[in-house]
């Protein structure tokens, strides 16, 4: 089964914020205190905040400056929310569930593997090193180093071809449908798991849907469902 495998996905590749680590949630709940000072209901902070999951940076910053109050400066307001976000985490960055058991158990299984993140690339090292991640992963495909970010396939196409592989023969995994949209258009076999929203419908692209990174797996016939 596992050799099988190996020939039947060249590369392995995984978004990184609320597939790999569980960073959304915190970075919504940073949001949330930084707006209320401005009167802000904590509900619309959130579901603002979740019309930003998969974007850029240059995204988020850019809707942010239609969201935050006239006469308020956006790039100040942008930093207060990371700080805020930084501040509150205590310890490592949090995985989110079974990535502690899985991406471990495909390492070691010889799968190739890569980050492809809309993050830029010194947080998103930094976040994969705090969790313990790094180490496994041959290549991170970051936000500020690609022609164009997801929806776009380009930080796919780019994986792959920086991997050597076809993109057609790459396994992702994502959480958003913004993240969703670029690896099924990049051609890859793409797996969704749906993060902070699980009951809102999510778009038909032809992508499979699974619950958890184990049950993404073991779906694809990569490694049993860890217990």
């Amino acid at each position: 089964m596992a050799e099988t495998c190996l020939r039947l996905y060249e590369a392995l590749l995984f978004d990184m914020d609320g597939l790999l680590l569980d960073t959304e949630r915190l970075f919504m709940e940073a949001l949330v205190k930084v707006a209320a000072p401005f009167g802000y209901d904590d509900a619309a902070v959130r579901a603002f905040f979740l019309t930003l999951i998969g974007t850029s940076a240059e995204k988020t910053t850019a809707a942010l400056a239609d969201f935050v109050p006239a006469g308020v400066d956006v790039a100040a307001f942008d930093r207060t929310w990371r700080e805020a976000n930084r501040t509150q985490r205590q310890g490592p960055v949090p995985l989110r569930p079974q990535v502690g058991q899985v991406i471990p158990a495909l390492a070691q299984a010889g799968h190739r593997m890569a980050v492809v993140t809309s993050t830029k690339r010194a947080p998103a090292v930094e976040h994969l090193q705090s969790a313990g991640l790094l180490h496994h992963f041959e290549l991170v495909v970051a936000g500020d180093e690609v022609a164009a970010n997801k929806p776009d396939p380009a930080p796919y196409l780019q994986a792959a071809r920086t991997l050597g592989v076809d993109p057609a023969r790459c396994a992702a995994f994502e959480d958003s449908d913004t993240g969703t949209q670029a690896a099924v258009a990049a051609g890859c076999v793409t797996t969704q798991i749906p993060d902070l929203r699980p009951d809102v419908p999510l778009p038909q692209l032809g992508q499979r849907v699974a619950h958890d990174l184990g049950q993404a797996v073991h779906n694809l016939g990569l490694m049993p469902h860890p217990a």
